[in-house]
């Protein structure tokens, strides 16, 4: 009972921080995609505080011997899935955190992104499972 709850803070805080900061605006998100154009760089300043409060956070898990992933290898399914989430973004303006918040809001258009987002995690999961070993 006591992890839902902070689960669910966690969440509410995260979304209100998306609401607040501007990510959940596709054309806010396009904006700061724009290099070439009229860049908008307000949400650099939404990445540089995530790191900054990611890092202390990091550190932490790190002496309290949280298991945290150790790979640096970069494959062709790594540059692939993040060649695929970049195109998503700067198709859709949104990535999956705002996308669900966005769809909690109530916007329609949110609905086909998170939709297609969930159809894409079940043909990985399917693949996935077919390339396995028995």
């Amino acid at each position: 009972m006591k992890r839902g709850l902070i689960a669910a803070f966690a969440g509410l805080v995260f979304g209100l921080g998306l609401i607040v900061s501007g990510m959940v605006f596709p054309a806010k998100v396009l904006g700061f995609l724009d290099l070439a154009g009229g860049w908008d760089s307000s949400l650099a300043l939404v990445m540089a505080g995530a790191i900054a409060v990611g890092l202390p956070a990091f550190a932490w898990a790190r002496r309290a011997k949280v298991k945290l992933p150790d790979s640096t290898r970069i494959d062709r399914r790594l540059v692939g899935g993040s060649l695929l989430f970049g195109i998503g973004w700067g198709l859709a303006g949104l990535c999956p955190g705002p996308a669900l918040v966005v769809l909690g809001l109530g916007d329609a258009k949110a609905l086909g992104f998170v939709a297609a987002m969930l159809a894409g995690m079940g043909l990985f999961e399917l693949l996935e499972r077919r390339a396995r070993p028995r």
